[in-house]
């Protein structure tokens, strides 16, 4: 087997890549009868001369390579027919900007292994950038703050050369006594817990953040049923909710009353109630001023994500009145922070916790038979046609 580790086409650039030279020295010495080639890149974070210089063959042709690694779409000009890759597709949402992708990849007899599907038994993700897209957002949603209200004023992630760097700038920064509301209880979520705790932010109850007052900043740990309720005021579990999201209700206005920044780190699912409406946003009780919106759904549970925002120009604001965008520092305007690449701000470090993840989740698979099935799950195209697990996906392909 010749692995190829593909560089990054799109645009705006993406310096990341699914392994640092030092991670893949360490798989070529756990497996090695595995080939490797690494694709010529101007732009990745690892230079050219850090892979020749632990011998890695680096080169512009990756045609006799079986498995090519990469981490965002492979624009359709560039994909090499017959060949297995593993890259974010974007989907398996059935996003209507990459159906060429996928009609291309089928046309081309590609074997798609999309990283978002690469999953245990358990179907719970196996590898991801959400830890450092909940660093970099809840970063950036401190850093609006200090430019807004001319507290402090932290420099861009991507000014930073690594997440120590990050840490160290935190250390400078004073906040006022503001109620932080974090939701979320996944990688994404921890990610952005980081940040709160370097900042030294006092964690508190639920309970607590909603009838109590503080003159220190605090935060609050929201899950799914904090902030969602049973239309019929039955009280299940979480799982109640994940299985039945249409017999709830978003209750999350009670926290709209007495927040000033909220993170939002959670999944939203299909069928889940809407988190914050314009209605809501407009009742006079409306307290929120700050939103980094993580997931960034455009149009979805957050009323004010209007569009995604970029790496450039992160902040734009949501006039609460006509929900229209205005400037992110105007009056009477939700800040809102939503770009939907943080990852790509922290390409150092992001790329080797990558590398950690899927030399041990998915690359002994490709050695031992795939026991688990991990490969077989994000096995999304076979032979020409979409595989069983993903045959939802054929009328998104004949563009119905």
């Amino acid at each position: 087997m010749k692995i190829g580790i593909i560089k990054e086409r799109k645009n705006p650039p993406d310096r990341r890549v699914v392994f640092s030279p030092e991670k893949l020295s360490q798989l070529k010495k756990q497996f090695p009868s595995c080939q490797i080639a690494v694709e010529s890149s101007a732009i990745r974070v690892f230079p050219d001369e850090d892979y020749k210089n632990l011998g890695f063959e680096v080169t512009q042709d990756m045609s006799d390579c079986d498995v090519l690694l990469g981490v965002k779409e492979v624009p359709v000009e560039a994909l090499i027919p017959n060949k297995k890759y593993f890259f974010f597709s974007h989907t398996i949402k059935k996003q209507p900007y990459n159906r060429a992708l996928l009609q291309a990849i089928l046309s081309k007899n590609i074997e798609l292994y999309d990283h978002e599907v690469i999953t245990d038994t358990q179907n719970s993700r196996l590898i991801g950038f959400g830890r450092y897209a909940g660093i970099v957002g809840a970063y950036n949603g401190f850093r609006a703050l200090g430019l807004r209200d001319n507290l402090f004023n932290l420099p861009k992630v991507e000014d930073l050369p690594d997440y120590n760097a990050v840490v160290a700038n935190l250390q400078q920064v004073k906040l006022p006594p503001i109620k932080i509301a974090l939701t979320g209880s996944g990688k994404v979520a921890h990610g952005a817990q980081e940040i709160l705790e370097h900042l030294n932010i006092k964690m508190i109850s639920v309970h607590d953040f909603l009838t109590k007052s503080y003159d220190e900043p605090v935060y609050t740990l929201l899950d799914v049923l904090d902030y969602n309720k049973r239309k019929d005021a039955k009280v299940l579990d979480k799982y109640d909710f994940y299985n039945h999201p249409e017999q709830y209700e978003s209750n999350f206005m009670r926290f709209s009353r007495v927040t000033d920044y909220f993170i939002a780190g959670h999944f939203y699912g299909e069928g889940a109630p809407k988190l914050i409406t314009h209605e809501q946003i407009q009742q006079p009780d409306f307290n929120i001023n700050l939103i980094a919106d993580v997931s960034c759904d455009i149009n979805g549970p957050i009323a004010s994500t209007i569009r995604a925002s970029t790496i450039a120009d992160p902040f734009y604001g949501y006039d609460k009145t006509s929900g229209e965008e205005v400037a992110y520092d105007a009056k009477n305007a939700i800040c809102v922070m939503a770009v939907d690449n943080l990852p790509c701000e922290l390409p150092k470090d992001a790329s080797e916790g990558f590398g950690d993840m899927f030399l041990e989740h998915v690359i002994p698979n490709f050695f031992n038979d795939d026991p688990e099935g991990v490969l077989e799950r994000a096995r999304m195209t076979s032979n020409g046609e979409l595989t069983p697990r993903y045959a939802y996906l054929k009328d998104y392909v004949n563009g119905e």
